[in-house]
């Protein structure tokens, strides 16, 4: 995998902790929560997205689809976090409530399950191919 500079990474881990706050204010109801939350997951993705893996290892290849799935389901939930704060998909009431209504944190937890694993996994896999 392509190591991230020292600013890149400063820049990631500022996007992961507006992530943070985003989502938990946005748990305590604060209207501000989805304007810190989607341009924390802008900066996480685009960093990680910089990672590249240029190697011939297929679960290592596998593992990097998953993260960029991942990456798109955090755009995705900032998307929808957005969308709850008003419905600016034009959705009539019973859409809104069934498809957009507070999805924005199952959409969340799906990314982080996928995040979590497939950067254990590369992390192993990368490990087990230096040796």
């Amino acid at each position: 995998m392509r190591q991230l500079s020292k600013s890149e990474v400063a820049v990631m881990l500022l996007g992961g902790l507006l992530m943070v706050v985003g989502a938990g204010a946005n748990i305590l109801f604060m209207t501000w929560a989805p304007y810190v939350f989607a341009p924390g997951a802008l900066l996480f993705v685009a960093m990680q997205l910089r990672q590249r893996y240029d190697g011939h290892d297929f679960t290592i290849r596998r593992l990097r689809r998953m993260l960029i799935i991942s990456d798109v389901l955090f755009l995705v939930a900032g998307l929808l976090m957005l969308a709850n704060q008003s419905n600016f998909f034009g959705l009539n009431q019973l859409l809104y409530i069934k498809y957009v209504h507070n999805n924005w944190v199952v959409v969340l937890l799906v990314a982080a399950i996928l995040q979590l694993y497939a950067g254990h996994r590369i992390a192993n896999e990368i490990e087990k191919e230096a040796k």
